[in-house]
């Protein structure tokens, strides 16, 4: 599932960044103030005026290959190390998405936390996203709310009318040339020029999820400008979309299992047994594919359904709250499942979206080559049904997606790593993780030569969430570049 461009040589700091005109790009001097005025939602507007933390505009090419055709800003939030007297310097974030926001993520980090004594713990809005501007745009609120409550069982040609219609506004309100440059090539080469912003020689970097593709093209482009990297939930980086789509299934399905599992000891409408669990919720949200239940003045679709116990996947956190939604499915009503999906597709109380959605499709659409024939997909739904065995997929994997009609070529091309010179870096892999399973942190530590830590839990990404051991080894791997001798569990 990593992708990484074919499009440039390697580049190596910069020397080459001058040569190519970006030299001022890489020594501008950044100007930190308030973040209030950076609030693009009723979320930020909220998190951004907690205390300590600065903001600013990072200044880049819309297109680095036509550096002096026209420019773009890159949306940074700062948390300042608390033991000035001892910082090492800056740790940049990206929470993963795509689409996430790094300010966001920064902002609502525990200020006390392991890293920030050190660092100056500092979030970016990659490209197109978030705060930074201009940002990619294809749905209205309420179109956004209108495709949640389509009805399932539409034909393929219906679901393709649906995905034109998504990519002709996404052209039509994002641009044509932001569009083409929002892939994580682009996002990475940011990345460095940020570097370079805040006067730091060699980059140190924690990446989430998705952050962890990023990371793994910075250490490809910039090997020699890595000083530490933690990559924690790692995405898929043998290119096989449809292995990567059987694993995430299965992970899904495992977490789901152990839901049940857990369910089971409780007031559980889904039964006592699990082998039977998966199918009696099935049951339940069956009736919202022709009814969508009312809840207030909105409704839950099946759709919203599925997705809110996707979202209690993530964690075991919200397994509680995945069991108040199912018993309140039970007696016909949906304030807590719809409250998930809300969470998951980033819909705020007061109605808006948080765009993440818009950029994750334009992101991926950069990044992978599309599909464009109907018999390639079907070939992939029956490998896909063969990896599962199960008969699960959805009938519209037969549509074609919204990237087989995207305006721009895509910029990426799936391979393995290649990241000679790089230093040994440090991978965080949990054996609980539905959405990057955890084989795909061990594929990504062989890939760099990496050291892995493997955490036993049942959680998307673990570090940094107040697990002693695997705080304490990222920690003093990023403060000191003390990596375990040997990989390590926690």
């Amino acid at each position: 599932m990593l992708s990484t461009s074919t499009s440039y040589a390697r580049i190596d700091g910069s020397p080459v960044a001058a040569r190519k005109g970006l030299a001022r790009f890489y020594e501008q001097v950044l100007s930190w103030g308030a973040c209030q005025p950076y609030a693009t939602d009723t979320k930020s507007k909220g998190l951004f005026e907690r205390e300590g933390i600065q903001c600013a505009r990072l200044q880049v090419p819309l297109d680095y290959e036509k550096p002096d055709a026209g420019t773009i800003t890159v949306a940074l939030l700062r948390r300042t190390a608390s033991e000035q007297g001892r910082r090492v310097g800056s740790l940049v974030v990206n929470p993963g998405g795509p689409g996430g926001s790094g300010m966001a993520h920064v902002a609502n980090m525990q200020p006390n936390n392991p890293v920030s004594k050190r660092f100056d713990v500092v979030g970016f809005d990659p490209r197109g996203v978030g705060a930074s501007q201009p940002r990619v745009q294809c749905l209205t609120d309420a179109e956004r709310d209108a495709q949640r409550l389509r009805p399932k069982g539409e034909t393929a040609n219906a679901v393709e009318t649906e995905n034109r219609y998504f990519v002709e506004k996404c052209t039509e309100r994002s641009g044509i040339d932001l569009l083409r440059n929002v892939g994580t090539r682009d996002v990475v080469r940011d990345m460095d020029v940020l570097r370079g912003a805040l006067r730091e020689q060699k980059l140190s970097y924690l990446g989430y999820s998705y952050g962890t593709r990023i990371g793994t093209l910075y250490a490809e482009m910039y090997p020699r400008n890595v000083r530490a990297m933690v990559l924690d939930g790692a995405v898929e980086v043998n290119g096989d979309k449809v292995a990567a789509s059987a694993r995430q299934a299965q992970g899904f399905e495992e977490a789901f299992q152990r839901f049940a599992g857990w369910c089971a000891q409780r007031d559980c409408p889904i039964g006592k047994d699990t082998s039977t669990a998966e199918s009696k919720f099935r049951q339940m949200i069956d009736p919202l594919k022709k009814t969508p239940m009312q809840v207030g003045d909105r409704k839950l679709s099946h759709s919203d359904a599925n997705t809110a116990i996707i979202q209690a996947m993530y964690s075991d956190r919200l397994w509680e709250t995945a069991l108040k939604g199912l018993q309140e499915l039970k007696q016909n009503k949906g304030n807590t499942l719809l409250q998930l999906a809300d969470q998951y597709l980033g819909r705020a109380q007061d109605g808006t979206y948080s765009r993440i959605q818009d950029a994750f499709v334009a992101i991926r659409c950069v990044d992978e080559p599309p599909i464009k024939d109907r018999a390639t997909l079907e070939s992939n739904r029956r490998r896909l049904l063969e990896l599962l065995g199960n008969d699960t997929i959805p009938t519209d994997e037969t549509a074609l997606g919204p990237c087989a009609f995207w305006p721009a070529p895509h910029t990426s091309e799936p391979h393995p790593p290649n990241v000679n010179g790089l230093p040994q870096v440090l991978v965080v892999s949990t054996t609980g993780d539905p959405a990057t399973p955890y084989q795909s942190g061990v594929d990504l530590a062989a890939a760099l030569g990496a050291r892995l830590l493997t955490y036993n839990g049942n959680q998307h990404t673990a570090f940094l969430a107040g697990i002693g051991c695997v705080d304490g080894v990222g920690t003093n791997y990023l403060v000191d570049l003390r990596l375990p001798e040997t990989d390590s569990v926690c």
